[in-house]
């Protein structure tokens, strides 16, 4: 664990000196990318520890953005913005959260979706912060663009290690071993006594806080906040950006998200220029990666070679058995079917043969469930109504194009 704080600490270091050996445009890349991993970390947290796959935290990103821009606008920093929208993305998460404490499964992603739209069209209405055109933000308008952008990498940077560290150190305490408890047998967690409800709306306040950060940077580096065109704050696509990396690379490990936003970027860079091919590729290699490496990248190399970089797991050894080789406890493996099943759905509503793949892995899946054990059906159920609801609305946009 020591070398592992160290090793750490020597990556934050090199990565501080970034700036000062690359030009304006690779580092721009490189707020992009930390934005991603601290928007998937928070979704690994969600999904991957607490059960909760959320298709709404681009409700906390847009946010946070507004956040920034609404001081920004009476003479307020948006550097020091970027502390207000991390507070008050999590205070907003209290009343969005006692609107979806009861639903689970598909039911609970299906909702958070339907608020972060909700919360769109309400941004969207307000004309005073640029209405559904959004408005570029004030304060920094000075600024030498190359420090500038030095300035808002740091602030990435901060965000990012700040997240992965606070995540790091919360599954280590006890609420970890809740967490752990919940994921994998709700119904056994609460009959011994484990407070369900108070763990899972703990983990939503920190998951809203850190997408709140994330999208404060992004309206930092974008120089303005739009609400929900293409690549809008409101975007369900960041939402697909944040899933994708967290499967690629393993989800329910905090290694994974990290392995997976390289991943993403690097296909980002190589492939943008190919438009809707992009997506179908990013789609392609998700289930690829579900299926045939069901614990992602991360955690095909976890368990071929035992490499735990965040350890954060609660062990036990049998008599006499060396104890270089722990076994985690309460861990049942996910069904690769399942992933696949999710990421067929995020993907879906950019590319309808996916949403279609994600209704058929996601029958599938939940009867290998049922039949072996595994862990996923969760992951199966939200991945099959995210792929019903995106074939739906696909209909009717065709139809509405068709009688336009």
């Amino acid at each position: 664990m020591a070398w592992s704080g160290l090793g750490a600490l020597l990556v934050v270091v090199v990565l501080y000196r970034f700036p000062y050996y690359v030009g304006p445009g690779t580092t721009g890349i490189m707020i992009q990318g930390l934005i991603v991993l601290t928007l998937a970390s928070m979704w690994n947290l969600l999904a991957g520890y607490a059960g909760l796959v959320s298709v709404g935290q681009q409700a906390f990103l847009g946010l946070g953005a507004y956040f920034v821009l609404i001081p920004a606008m009476h003479g307020i920093t948006p550097w020091f913005g970027l502390v207000i929208a991390t507070v008050a993305a999590g205070a907003c998460a209290l009343p969005l959260w006692w609107l979806v404490a009861r639903l689970r499964l598909g039911y609970f992603a299906i909702a958070t979706w339907v608020l972060a739209s909700a919360v769109m069209l309400v941004i969207e209405q307000i004309s005073s912060i640029g209405g559904g055109t959004g408005m570029p933000l004030p304060g920094i308008s000075g600024y030498d663009p190359a420090v500038l952008t030095a300035d808002t990498y740091w602030a990435a940077l901060t965000v990012a290690v700040l997240a992965i560290g606070g995540v790091y150190f919360l599954l280590r305490s006890r609420v970890g071993l809740v967490l752990t408890s919940i994921r994998d047998d709700e119904r056994a967690a609460k009959s011994s006594g484990v407070r369900v409800g108070f763990a899972r709306l703990l983990v939503f306040i920190v998951a809203a806080a850190g997408c709140g950060a994330a999208g404060g940077v992004l309206a930092i580096q974008q120089l303005q906040v739009v609400p929900g065109t293409a690549g809008g704050v409101f975007s369900v696509q960041w939402t697909a950006e944040m899933a994708f990396a967290t499967i690629i690379g393993g989800i329910g490990t905090i290694e994974g998200p990290i392995v997976g936003t390289i991943v993403y970027m690097v296909l980002q860079q190589e492939l943008q220029s190919y438009n809707a091919w992009y997506l179908i590729v990013l789609g392609v290699v998700a289930i690829a990666v579900a299926i045939f490496a069901r614990r992602g990248l991360w955690g095909t190399i976890d368990e071929k070679f035992n490499i735990r970089l965040f350890p954060v797991g609660y062990h036990l050894w049998e008599p006499g058995e060396r104890r270089s080789r722990p076994k985690p406890v309460g861990t049942p493996p996910t069904n690769g079917r399942a992933i696949a099943a999710l990421a067929c759905g995020v993907v879906g509503f950019f590319v309808l043969p996916s949403a279609i793949l994600a209704i058929v892995f996601g029958h599938l899946a939940r009867r290998e469930v049922r039949r072996t054990g595994e862990a996923g059906d969760g992951l199966a159920t939200a991945g099959m109504v995210l792929g019903y609801v995106a074939t739906v609305l696909t209909v009717f946009v065709i139809i509405y194009l068709l009688n336009a």
